[in-house]
């Protein structure tokens, strides 16, 4: 498909996933030869640091069993009922 530069402004993200389709996609300018818009192989995709890709921690976060949640749950009440809330002669 060739299309004139103002097309190619106006449908950039349309023109980008015809590219990816595999379809050529050509820009036309008058009097300079036309620019050919391709997906480039060189380098592989890895996304952004902070980009939160679904499923990309998959296996790296371990569930505690039942036993663990409730261990947890008995050290965190301990903490709230039987500690003092400020320590004496601590401010």
């Amino acid at each position: 498909m060739q299309v004139s530069l103002q097309y190619a402004a106006e449908h950039l993200a349309e023109l980008a996933s015809a590219a990816r389709r595999g379809e050529e996609v050509e820009i036309a300018q008058p009097d300079e030869p036309p620019i050919k818009l391709v997906v480039s192989t060189s380098a592989p995709f890895t996304p952004k640091p902070g980009r939160r890709i679904l499923g990309a921690g998959r296996g790296k976060m371990i569930v505690p069993t039942w036993e663990e949640w409730k261990a947890m749950d008995e050290e965190i009440e301990r903490e709230m009922c039987d500690a003092p809330f400020i320590s004496s002669g601590e401010i």
